[in-house]
């Protein structure tokens, strides 16, 4: 099939000799011959996937079954594959060392786009450097949250819990982990996680209200709540698209795939959507704008890379 672009292993194994996996910096046009015909050889496709990964990758980075080959399939196809998070840097650290990931990723629910040392030969027209990455941030970075946060719940008398104000043993209780894990949860490059303290329907819908009054988000995280000052996924989409753009020397297409609670928000910077819908829904077509797949289902994987290689998304 003309769309198909698999490496033999023969020929993946001359090209990303040296490299610590078959994602590694695709971007950068220096280097021997073989980096930089493995650097056009990835540009020879414009499509990007933006992929949800929360409910598909455990906090202790379990995948759903598929997952992974649908990961080695992307990368055999040099399409890249950003995985777009609520998770921290920190947390999502072991995340992309146990798969390999080498491409950017979204953070903190749209706080950042994070990309790898050297991804791209042109640099971002604006960053930051956080840890071993360099971050193209669309939310204001940390206290700048923590302050709001504060001065949000005293103006209205909604009382809030955060959780830098625990100590190690309570928040280990509070959120339900050991202890190391607990505190990669609360170290943040932008959001403020927190709960509320006995606060009712309405309250929280007027704190999250008057959140909004301050371009400020108050989402919730499970049993947590998020605060964050002018996160924005599709910012961080857009953000990363122009990068990739002057890379590609042309418009990417945007390949968002989220469950039904992630959608909501990647949905909208996609130019074209994979929905994975519960055991119930099945693979079927939605709203005329994205198809769907069943979540769960063990051929979910192999058809949506199939999907994507095929651009039937």
């Amino acid at each position: 099939m003309a769309s198909r672009l698999f490496l033999s292993s023969g020929l993946r194994a001359c090209v990303c000799q040296g490299q610590s996996s078959h994602w590694s910096q695709p971007f950068s046009t220096s280097g021997s011959p073989a980096d930089r015909f493995w650097s056009l050889l990835l540009r020879s496709t414009t499509t990007v996937v933006y992929c949800a990964t929360d409910n598909l990758v455990s906090a202790t980075n379990q995948a759903v079954t598929g997952f992974a080959e649908f990961l080695e399939g992307l990368g055999e196809a040099s399409i890249p594959f950003v995985p777009v998070t609520a998770r921290s840097r920190l947390q999502f650290d072991a995340t992309i060392r146990k798969f390999g990931l080498g491409h950017p990723f979204l953070a903190e629910g749209g706080s950042g786009a994070f990309l790898p040392e050297d991804y791209f030969h042109l640099k971002p027209p604006r960053s930051m450097r956080l840890g071993r990455f360099t971050c193209v941030p669309v939310a204001s970075p940390q206290p700048a949250a923590a302050e709001m946060l504060d001065v949000l719940a005293e103006e209205t008398s909604i009382e809030v819990v955060t959780l830098r104000s625990l100590s190690p043993r309570e928040l280990s209780q509070n959120v339900g982990l050991p202890q190391r894990e607990a505190e990669l949860l609360r170290q943040r490059d932008f959001d403020e996680l927190f709960f509320f303290a006995g606060a009712s329907e309405p309250d929280i819908q007027r704190f999250q209200q008057e959140a909004v009054k301050r371009k400020a988000r108050v989402r919730p995280r499970g049993s947590l709540w998020s605060f964050a000052v002018g996160a924005s996924l599709p910012s961080c989409v857009r953000d990363l698209s122009e990068l990739y753009q002057r890379s590609f020397r042309a418009h990417p297409l945007n390949i968002a795939i989220a469950s039904a609670d992630e959608a909501v928000e990647l949905f909208p910077a996609g130019d074209r959507c994979l929905l994975l819908a519960g055991r119930e829904r099945g693979a079927s077509e939605a709203n005329g704008k994205y198809k769907s797949l069943p979540l769960f289902s063990p051929e979910t994987w192999p058809l949506a890379l199939e999907m994507i290689l095929t651009r039937q998304i």
